[in-house]
């Protein structure tokens, strides 16, 4: 009896140490070994004003590519610029502005052969939609009309270095910076007119179409200030040279064309 019950008990150790096995042959067996190919962790920085459009043609191009993930870094360029500098994670960058480019450019430390103008933009001043504030031209900003005033931070986000070229152009730009509250990025300035704490706000025409919580009240004269250009291209330190290459290529493609067009964007 005691014999059997030892057989026993062998027997249903050697069935567990089988399964125990045979669960470790197979566990390094997952969606993407299968395929023969490991995912690829690729950095798509860009400005915050392009947030919404570049998540929407990223969802497009994983499904394309099954082994790419893309993460997103999205911020005022000029902090975005200096957290390149420093060997943040990059693979493409998208500014809002030239300079920011530009400074990498010099620096080399961006493929320069891949550089491109992707987008325009326009500038806008915009206030909360329940808003009843009248304002005919740029000029009356610096009447008493206004309390509060939303900007980018202009050492550091475009928009707010566009806002000061206008308020310079315009012989306002003392007058202004007194009611001048300072946002960190463009979205910022958004979320702040959204939710009133300022009277109004100088953002991208992009931004303030994806939100029904405020409305466009006058747009910056054309002659006023540079060209909104976003520049794009792919950063030297690239860990995956080709898939970067690639996705700067595929926003070029017709569909991710009407997307960027669809959120405003004027397309190169």
């Amino acid at each position: 009896m005691n014999n059997n019950r030892k057989n026993v008990v062998i027997l249903v150790m050697f069935c567990l140490l089988a399964v125990i096995f045979t669960g470790c042959g197979n566990s390094p067996q997952n969606d993407n070994s299968s395929k023969g190919e490991s995912t690829k962790e690729v950095y798509i920085v860009a400005a915050a004003s392009m947030t919404d459009a570049i998540q929407e043609i990223g969802a497009n191009y994983e499904k394309e590519h099954p082994n790419v993930k893309l993460t997103y870094n999205f911020g005022s360029s000029g902090a975005l610029q200096t957290q390149i500098e420093q060997g943040a994670p990059a693979d493409v960058f998208i500014s809002a502005a030239q300079k920011q480019m530009n400074a990498l450019a010099e620096k080399n430390l961006i493929d320069k052969s891949t550089r491109k103008d992707l987008l325009e933009n326009k500038v806008v001043l915009i206030v909360p939609k329940d808003s009843d504030l009248a304002l005919s031209d740029f000029t009356q900003l610096a009447t008493d009309k206004i309390n509060k005033i939303a900007l980018g931070e202009p050492k550091a986000v475009p928009v707010g270095q566009y806002s000061e070229e206008i308020f310079s152009n315009l012989n306002i730009l003392d007058a202004v910076k007194q009611k001048a509250v300072y946002a960190s990025d463009v979205r910022q300035v958004l979320g702040w007119v959204e939710t009133g704490e300022v009277d109004c706000g100088i953002v991208y025409a992009t931004d303030a179409a994806i939100s029904d919580k405020v409305k466009v009240l006058l747009e910056a004269p054309a002659n006023t200030h540079k060209p909104v250009i976003y520049p794009i291209a792919m950063v030297n330190s690239s860990k995956n040279p080709d898939i970067a290459k690639d996705f700067i290529a595929y926003l070029s493609q017709d569909e991710q064309k009407a997307i960027l067009a669809k959120y405003g964007f004027d397309v190169k």
